[in-house]
């Protein structure tokens, strides 16, 4: 018992070794973000006309960004340490909906990013849908 014990507090350190799950993403981002970014990534939702800043295009940050999916960013733009105050209050507004088991996403270059995994989940699902 003991050892399942220590396996068990390994893995929690070691941020979860749970895969990133696009669908799951794609049920997020219908719930708590196409009011605003649009049902097609567009930034075009319907409540995009009562914010002071408009909502970004999804479909295009890896093209906007030199070709580079910006990981980073995205993740912190969602979980809340690079907050967006035209969302009313630091991202995300749903923030007990984005927590979760820790888990480590990497950067292209090997860079490990700790998370949630719904923030992976929707992560994925933005990465899928990029033009």
């Amino acid at each position: 018992m003991k050892r399942f014990g220590y396996a068990l507090a390994a893995m929690m350190l070691a941020g979860g070794c749970f895969a990133e799950d696009a669908d799951e993403g794609a049920a997020l981002y219908l719930d708590h973000c196409a009011t605003c970014h649009g049902l097609d990534l567009d930034g075009k939702g319907p409540m995009a006309g009562v914010l002071t800043i408009k909502p970004t295009e999804l479909r295009a940050l890896a093209q906007d960004n030199d070709g580079t999916f910006p990981l980073v960013r995205v993740i912190k733009r969602i979980d809340g340490r690079d907050p967006l105050v035209s969302h009313g209050s630091p991202m995300p507004v749903y923030g007990r909906f984005f927590e979760g088991f820790d888990v480590t996403m990497k950067t292209s270059s090997g860079q490990p990013v700790m998370t949630s995994k719904p923030v992976s989940d929707l992560v994925a699902y933005l990465k899928s849908k990029q033009q």
